[in-house]
């Protein structure tokens, strides 16, 4: 494997010599080809924006179509260090994908982090990891959005914006295949018979034999097989009002759980080895149906969406090769929500938004606890319904006081209802031993959310922010618990403090922005095991502190060659954390966040003369590293500093693509996940070095 990297690196050099030298003669032979040199403004298309990126008060990063491909981004997990302070970790299964952005963030139950997909919330963490295919960009709003966006965005949002028909029409194939029995493929069809209706069809197919083996039995334990389709219909009705319903689903049979059990006598020694095979297997299915109103004056946009959910987990508790504990649980999630937004035309005197929402989420869990010696069986069975209203306004005035300064302000107000019903029975062999329903009080929370923001341009190219805002994130139900006091957990709420900075330069060849932030929130919700060791539940902590800074460029180096850097540093502490008499975790590192995030990208396009094999070479080089990070409250356990880098190759003649890619090319060994239960250590190893090759056509 080592002889492998070193050749594709070395291929990847060679070319990047010999593409250099062939750009330099072909274009001393031919001046009328060089290209746009202007990196393009940046447009916010979050559904509640309508502005560019430097006139927006707040952090924001813009992966574009072309971005995504250049940093082989196939799911959210990709963003990783790519947007400053984001994390996604790639562990567990797709039903435990929590994010982290400035140290805010959920490992269960509710996330942290809002995402929109084409105007529709996605509000259960277990619906965030799905493959990205035909995406037309993503955007990673920064720090609390709870004025415009609600619940459960304390640490931003990711917009996510597929393409229309309407914008681009063709048809594309993609064929993949890669080491670990990695193969996709990928078919696409954008139509548009008339002037002023499009559709849109896309099919795509994901598989991987799976990274790591499990000694049990000699077979890979992650293994992936995930069947996605997406169909757009889009209707410019009249001059005025356009609809468009955008419906998608993907169905997923995933293997999970690859971790391995620590050797206390022997740290460095750790296998993945246990009896009971484990997976997560996921139907999602998601419409969402939005109708744009356009007036002299004003939009008017409404969003209808609708998501069911349907998934099961089977997994060993205790991942040994003893036959102990098992552990299955299965979902029925729907989802209905509707919202509502009337905003004025931009650049303005003086720019309004006014917003109402709602929405409707019922859940049917059942899970069942099997303690194998004991030949005993604990099934539970949740009831959960969840429905909410809210109310927000923005206002910006432009000018205000002074030329070039806006003043930003917004407030939201949130009602929510959560009820559970649950049911619990105890079998020991076939008797049952004991049973019992009950019926929860309901919970109710309700919650202002303001937000303030003054934006000064100091020239054209250039402008400072300051921002206040309210971040919240409700409470809810534990779906495991072993105390009554566990059931429940309170809201946590966020005050949010930054100062920001971004600039063009050189006509638009270099843009770039940071930030300082301080974020003040109490009631923080903390992942926790259950007293046995055998599940997960949310218990709040006292007072928490996230600070940091963050930047991001994009440059223009060359005519061809493109560069893009962006650093995060987030110290995130428990300010006052008392577990109880004996045991104060105040002072500590909150766990799951990286002190650093960084990526260094090299983008490097080569045009060839006319005639030749290749009508341009695309060669990116993608760095990203991850700071200290703790995975546990007494930080006791942590996984020190490391970084991945990944290359890609990639040759173009006229609408046929070949490409070269590897991950991990240095072969970077590290922990993706690790945790402690039933008085065990485990750990869960990262992606090794792996390479591939990916064929497009366009047509």
């Amino acid at each position: 494997m080592n002889k492998i990297k070193i050749i594709f690196t070395a291929i990847v050099f060679i070319l990047s010599i010999e593409s250099i030298h062939s750009q330099m003669v072909y274009l001393a032979a031919d001046s009328t080809s060089m290209p746009e040199v202007q990196l393009d403004e940046i447009m916010i298309r979050a559904p509640k924006e309508n502005t560019t990126s430097r006139e927006l008060a707040g952090s924001v990063s813009v992966l574009t179509s072309r971005s995504i491909s250049e940093a082989g981004i196939s799911s959210v997990k990709n963003v990783t260090s790519l947007a400053p302070n984001f994390f996604m970790p790639e562990y567990g299964s797709k039903l435990t994908s929590p994010i982290y952005i400035r140290g805010i963030g959920s490992r269960i139950n509710e996330p942290s982090i809002g995402l929109y997909v084409d105007n529709a919330p996605y509000f259960d963490k277990a619906t965030f990891d799905f493959d990205l295919f035909d995406i037309e960009r993503i955007e990673v709003l920064r720090g609390p959005q709870g004025t415009l966006y609600g619940r459960n965005t304390m640490g931003g949002i990711i917009n996510v914006i597929t393409r229309s028909p309407l914008e681009y029409t063709g048809t594309r194939f993609m064929a993949s295949a890669g080491t670990y029995g990695q193969y996709g493929a990928n078919v696409s069809h954008y139509a548009k018979p008339v002037s002023n209706f499009g559709y849109s069809l896309a099919l795509n197919y994901r598989h991987n034999d799976g990274f790591y083996t499990n000694e049990y039995n000699g077979e890979k334990v992650d293994h992936l097989n995930s069947v996605g389709f997406r169909n757009r219909l889009s209707w410019k009705i009249n001059e005025k009002l356009t609809g468009e319903n955008i419906f998608g689903f993907e169905f997923s049979d995933q293997g999970g759980y690859p971790y391995a059990k620590i050797d206390n006598e022997n740290p460095d020694n750790s296998e993945i080895n246990y009896d009971h095979p484990s997976g997560y297997d996921r139907d999602l299915i998601t419409n969402a149906l939005v109708f744009n109103y356009k007036e002299d004056k004003f939009d008017l946009v409404s969003t209808t969406s609708y998501q069911y959910l349907k998934d099961f987990q089977d997994v060993d508790q205790d991942f040994t090769a003893n036959p102990l504990f098992l552990a299955t649980q299965s979902q029925l999630q729907n989802l209905f929500s509707q919202e509502l937004i009337l905003k004025s035309k931009p650049k303005k005197r003086y720019d309004w938004l006014f917003g109402a929402s709602g929405f409707y989420q019922d859940f049917d869990r059942n899970v069942a606890v099997t303690d194998v010696p004991k030949n005993m069986q604990i099934m539970r069975d949740f009831t959960e319904i969840k429905k909410g209203v809210a109310l927000f306004h923005q206002s910006t005035l432009n000018d205000f006081l002074v030329r070039n300064l806006s003043l930003v302000v917004g407030l939201r107000y949130d009602w929510e209802y959560n009820s559970l019903a649950f049911g619990n029975d105890v079998f020991v062999g076939e008797n049952s031993v004991s049973a019992s329903d009950t019926l929860f009080p309901s919970m109710q929370f309700s919650v202002f959310s303001p937000k303030v923001a003054l934006n000064y341009y100091l020239s054209e190219h250039s402008s400072v922010y300051a921002l206040v805002s309210k971040g919240y994130k409700t409470g809810g139900f534990n779906a495991i618990f072993e105390r009554d006091e566990d059931l429940m957990y309170d809201p946590e709420e966020s005050w949010n403090y930054e100062l920001g900075f971004k600039t063009t330069h050189h006509k638009n060849r270099i843009m770039a922005e940071a930030a300082l932030f301080y974020i003040d929130w109490t009631n923080q919700q903390i992942y926790q095991t259950v007293p046995s060791g055998r599940g997960s539940m949310l218990k709040n902590a006292g007072h928490s502190v996230s600070k940091g800074f963050e930047f991001s460029t994009r440059a223009r180096i060359f005519d061809y060659t493109e560069a893009v850097v962006t650093y995060g540093y987030t110290h995130a502490t428990f300010i006052e954390h008392k577990v109880n008499e004996t045991t104060d975790y105040s002072g500590n590192f909150i766990p799951y966040i990286p002190l650093h995030t960084l990526a260094v990208q090299l983008n490097q396009t080569v045009v060839f003369r006319p005639n030749s094999m290749a009508d341009r070479l695309k060669i990116t080089a993608l760095y990203r590293g991850l700071g200290k990070h703790y995975w546990n409250e007494k930080n006791s356990a942590a996984q020190s500093a490391y970084g991945l880098l990944d290359l890609r190759v990639r040759a173009e003649r006229k609408k046929l693509g070949v490409e070269l890619w590897a991950k991990n090319v240095l072969g970077e060994d590290y922990s993706a996940f690790y945790f402690e239960a039933i008085g065990n250590r485990y750990q869960q190893p990262g992606v090794p070095f792996n390479m591939g090759i990916n064929l497009s056509l366009a047509l």
